[in-house]
């Protein structure tokens, strides 16, 4: 069945936040960074962990196990920071997502990939753009545009540009 509008094979990379399996689509990553200094920003929200230097620009770096009401990440030899982008305000703006660890890219067909269940109505899902499957193992493939509210995509901003 699929989800519409995903009509070809797309790339997904796919990471781990706790026990589970997360995706992004890999238009949206960047790279990918070995855990390094991160700054912390004082009076951001707790998800949003601090900013780092990539190559002279200021990234704010987001803890997506905090986002998603998980444990702080830790600090292990797998942890990374997924430089990716997102929409802010009608302009792409670049974050790092905090990860446990990267497992790889992979390739999903819209047969693969259900539409997010729906959880009632309290519980907001927009962000999950559908739910991959490979072998036994389901992946949550995550629409990292939905993943932060206008509110937090304004502190996103704001840290970005250091006002």
């Amino acid at each position: 069945m699929g989800v519409e509008g995903i009509n070809q094979t797309d790339q997904y990379l796919t990471f781990r936040l706790g026990e589970e399996v997360f995706a992004l689509e890999i238009g949206k990553v960047r790279e990918v960074l070995d855990f390094t200094n991160i700054t912390k920003v004082p009076q951001t929200p707790p998800f949003m962990r601090g900013v780092i230097n990539l190559r002279g620009s200021v990234v704010p770096v987001m803890d997506m196990n905090l986002k998603f009401g998980m444990p702080e990440t830790a600090k292990t030899v797998n942890t990374c920071i997924i430089i990716a982008e997102i929409v802010v305000e009608g302009e792409t703006t670049v974050v790092g997502a905090l990860a446990d660890s990267v497992r790889e890219v992979l390739d999903l067909e819209p047969g693969q990939i259900e539409p997010a269940p729906k959880i009632g109505t309290r519980l907001n899902t927009d962000f999950i753009k559908g739910m991959g499957k490979t072998d036994d193992t389901f992946i949550i493939i995550l629409d990292i545009d939905r993943v932060f509210s206008e509110e937090e995509k304004a502190a996103i901003r704001a840290v970005e540009s250091g006002e």
